[in-house]
């Protein structure tokens, strides 16, 4: 079982950058593919970014292309999502989660086995 914890988010204005961190409580967290997920007021889940598991390739909804970069560093167990160039539709509450050994990140949140506790991403206009 993998507990996945998340840091970053906050408050940015529009143009700005945030980076969200998720780090996991096993060794074995390069085992298992992210993906990252958000979900604004009124809105069903919206896949953000994933990657595969290991040295994975990387995916991305079009809406962040060319903004946000996912990576991993699996000597320190964490999946880390940089946003840059951020704007108003950009907000919403975001989580990461996690699958195991998937070489492609599942896009649909009934996919993934394991949760972080979201954070809030706000980008004021």
């Amino acid at each position: 079982q993998v507990q996945l914890v998340q840091s970053g988010g906050g408050f940015v204005q529009a143009g700005g950058s945030l980076r969200l961190s998720c780090s996991a409580s096993q060794q074995t967290f390069r085992s298992y593919a992210v993906g990252w997920f958000r979900q604004a007021p009124g809105k069903e889940y919206e896949f953000v970014a994933g990657i595969g598991w290991g040295n994975g390739r990387t995916y991305y909804a079009d809406s962040v292309k060319g903004r946000f970069t996912i990576s991993r560093d699996n000597s320190k167990n964490t999946v880390n999502l940089q946003m840059n160039s951020l704007n108003p539709d950009d907000t919403a509450v975001y989580y990461c989660a996690a699958d195991f050994l998937k070489n492609t990140p599942a896009q649909l949140t009934d996919a993934y086995d394991y949760w972080g506790q979201g954070t809030q991403v706000t980008v004021s206009s």
